[in-house]
């Protein structure tokens, strides 16, 4: 089943992805208190009882609405957590010659390196991408995206798949470079906490363009994954080509912290961004990224603002 979040008529929404449209699904659960079902998120935290609902949903639409009506949002609008990995391809760390402080390829299997990115971050399938204040090299990341179903806490990777709710495409913006930096002149590489900042800024986390759940996809690590710019492509790779698997991402990050439906982990990006040749996106690149079984996720890039930001000084 997909599942969608969407701005229609005035107000928020989320529906079932059809070949005839989005089903409404607050419209056809709101005659029913004890059915009634408003948001991804509280669908998530209902689990199987909401979809045994959502299944009658299915069956006998009250409303379909033209997917060409809506305006997209990310599948849970805003995510309690946004997780993120650096390095968990190879090749992208090679690409990269682990200058953005990743770790060295000394061994297969690099430490994991997650970080958080904020839920102003998120955003939805035809979101023109705001540009920051702070950088001019922005950067694209393809990345399969899990999306969390049920609380899970010290998860070995043998049980992980039952917390997940399902998957989507996410798009990792990243700004490769801050017009505040307090390095002028200095060597030694970028500043890790410059690298993290430019992962932070608004709309850089495009997610969608819609939750597809686990029973569609029993195999996450074996999905091709393909982004373009303007039409070419930059990045074509698969996720069975992952250092960490899914499973084992999730049960690492479970014993940080507890994760909760609707959190959001993407999963690392391979080989074909910009910072490896320096083709970096610019205003009106339209970036599409397609990962098999869930769909096309696809996005602008807005104009640069009329001036930095250049920091406190």
């Amino acid at each position: 089943m997909k599942l969608a979040s969407c701005f229609y008529n005035n107000r928020v929404t989320c529906g079932i992805v059809t070949e005839e449209g989005l089903i409404d699904i607050p419209a056809a659960t709101q005659d029913n208190p004890k059915k009634r079902l408003h948001s991804v998120k509280e669908i998530l935290i209902k689990g199987a009882a909401a979809m045994e609902i959502l299944e009658g949903v299915r069956e006998h639409p009250a409303e379909v609405i033209a997917l060409d009506r809506l305006m997209w949002l990310a599948p849970v609008p805003r995510p309690g957590k946004l997780l993120a990995l650096a390095g968990n391809y190879a090749k992208h760390l090679q690409e990269t010659g682990r200058s953005e402080g990743l770790p060295n390829l000394n061994s297969e299997r690099v430490p994991l390196r997650p970080f958080l990115k904020p839920p102003t971050a998120a955003a939805g399938h035809q979101k023109i991408i705001s540009w920051p204040l702070y950088s001019e090299e922005v950067d694209y990341e393809i990345e399969l995206a899990v999306i969390i179903g049920k609380t899970a806490r010290a998860l070995p990777p043998e049980r992980a798949a039952k917390a997940i709710a399902g998957y989507t495409v996410a798009n990792d913006i990243s700004a490769r470079s801050v017009t505040f930096s307090q390095r002028q002149g200095q060597t030694g590489g970028k500043d890790f906490y410059e690298w993290l900042m430019g992962k932070w800024s608004d709309d850089f986390l495009p997610l969608g363009p819609w939750l597809v759940t686990a029973d569609e996809i029993p195999e996450p690590q074996n999905l091709q994954m393909t982004l373009s710019v303007n039409g070419e492509v930059r990045q074509n790779a698969s996720t069975s080509e992952m250092i960490y698997t899914v499973y084992e991402i999730v049960s690492f990050l479970s014993h940080l912290m507890t994760l909760e439906p609707g959190d959001v982990i993407v999963t690392g990006t391979p080989e074909g961004v910009g910072a490896a040749d320096g083709r970096y996106l610019k205003p009106g690149d339209l970036i599409e990224c397609t990962i098999e079984g869930i769909g096309t996720l696809s996005n602008r890039m807005g104009d640069k603002p009329p001036a930095f930001y250049t920091g406190v000084r």
